[in-house]
């Protein structure tokens, strides 16, 4: 059994009734740590043509059954950091480094071009978690220039208390790196305090490991509702304009 499908079967026994033991232990949410692409923005397919650009420069001949493998794992590794997934790609940790570097040129050419675009009520819920005293930290897979372009080109600079990418934690998803490192940097005193979002089994994964109470699945992104549960999703909700009301209903338990 792999590390991941372990975690993946502990997680999944836990049920709606351990939530309301949380919660009637009466730890409230004070952090909320979001993910962004598929969770609180929408790239229009903006990040495949990007790995498609990356791949075809990288000397992947395009159409060809390995490009196609490649397009295919890389979206099948959301929400897990690019860099991993190109380690993943190449045997070679230059070509690796390369395609990285690359895939976040493409990106930041892409993003200035538009199509980058908040899922709806995604701004409204961040206000929402702020003024509830919740502070609020937006988390990626992707580098920090590229983060940045993203957040800048939504008007978004300043809107969280903290943005976190891999390089700014250690690791990334899957590991637990970045909710902890938002815990510290945040003056957050337990675990059991914070809720994760995301829309990936890795978004879910990284959330369990850390301690937190909530590992919230969101359907807008790349898994369905059967992998976010698979992965031990405490709850599973349509957006995340949909994650104040499920704060809202835990905290009446308290």
């Amino acid at each position: 059994m792999t590390p991941d499908s372990a975690i993946s079967t502990r997680s999944a026994r836990r049920t709606a009734s351990a939530a309301d033991a949380d919660a009637a232990d009466g730890r409230p949410v004070l952090l909320a740590v979001l993910a962004m692409v598929g969770t609180t923005v929408y790239d229009g397919g903006l990040m495949d043509r990007a790995m498609s650009r990356t791949l075809m420069e990288q000397g992947v001949p395009v159409g060809s059954a390995r490009f196609e493998g490649m397009l295919r794992y890389a979206r099948e590794r959301s929400g897990i950091s690019r860099m991993t997934v190109f380690a993943e790609l190449f045997d070679d940790p230059q070509s690796a480094a390369s395609a990285n570097k690359r895939f976040e040129l493409n990106c930041d050419e892409l993003i200035a071009d538009g199509g980058v675009r908040a899922v709806p009520g995604a701004e409204d819920t961040i206000g929402w978690l702020r003024d509830a005293g919740i502070k609020v930290c937006l988390a990626t897979g992707f580098g920090r220039h590229t983060q940045n372009m993203v957040l800048e080109s939504l008007g978004w600079m300043g809107l969280a208390d903290l943005s976190l990418c891999p390089a700014d934690a250690g690791r990334g998803r899957p590991f637990p790196d970045m909710v902890l490192t938002a815990v510290l940097a945040l003056d957050i005193d337990d675990v059991r305090k914070v809720a994760v979002v995301g829309d990936s089994a890795a978004d879910i994964h990284s959330g369990l490991r850390a301690g937190a109470s909530v590992a919230a699945g969101v359907l807008t992104g790349s898994n369905s509702e059967a992998a976010l549960r698979s992965a031990g999703a405490t709850d599973v909700v349509p957006s995340i304009k949909e994650f104040p009301a499920l704060l809202e209903r835990r905290a009446s338990r308290l």
